[in-house]
């Protein structure tokens, strides 16, 4: 990923923080001349090693299975929020041009198949229990046990212990203190959910005059 240094992100802390934030990414394995992508959810656990370690599953049917299986190098690319940043938002709007605003994640390693059917629905139960934390009536595996055995046999669970990790965050750091000010206000009365966030990071990045915290 190409990551001028002004842009570089190397805290592991709030780089976990942003793929637990947005965990459904993309999966890329080059095997035996063919590039192999798959997007999944995946489960982060940062306790396991220097960078964490990433768990997910697929079919089985899915060809991307055999490449894992053979333990090819992969790259997991989590894309977080982005924004669109007029020039309108700047101090000199006719001197400068369009650009984005966005938060990307790069982990690199190579996939540990799970081969016993209780690691297969552990892996499964484990980014479930994830995603229904904190909810009204969350669900389990326990509730389908039957199914779940049955399907499990149809899927490739897998861990990626991340061997290295590349963070880039563009949030306006090239730009004037009142340039950057100028985005987070902009950002803060957009409405989606992406340009909130971009705001709130760019808030926790810089002081409220604009200077870097």
């Amino acid at each position: 990923m190409y990551t001028p240094q002004i842009f570089d992100w190397s805290d592991v802390q709030s780089i976990h923080t942003q793929m637990r934030r947005h965990p459904f990414a993309l999966l890329l394995t080059q095997h035996q001349g063919a590039l192999h992508t798959s997007h999944l959810p995946f489960h982060l656990d940062s306790r396991r090693g220097p960078n964490g370690t990433l768990s997910a599953h697929l079919a089985r049917a899915n060809p991307h299975c055999e490449a894992l299986i053979a333990g090819a190098a992969s790259q997991v690319v989590f894309t977080g929020p982005n924004a669109y940043i007029s020039p309108r938002w700047y101090s000199e709007p006719s001197r400068n041009v369009p650009t984005w605003n966005y938060v990307a994640i790069h982990a690199f390693g190579r996939p540990v198949i799970a081969r016993e059917l209780q690691t297969v629905l552990r892996n499964i139960a484990t980014l479930t229990d994830a995603h229904e934390q904190g909810r009204a009536q969350p669900w389990s595996i326990g509730e389908a046990q039957a199914l779940s055995e049955k399907l499990a046999a149809h899927v490739l669970a897998f861990e990626i212990p991340i061997e290295r990790i590349e963070g880039k965050r563009k949030l306006s750091q090239n730009r004037s203190e009142t340039d950057r000010i100028g985005v987070m206000n902009a950002l803060r009365e957009d409405e989606s959910a992406d340009a909130q966030e971009i705001a709130l990071l760019m808030e926790a990045l810089y002081a409220p005059e604009g200077k870097l915290a």
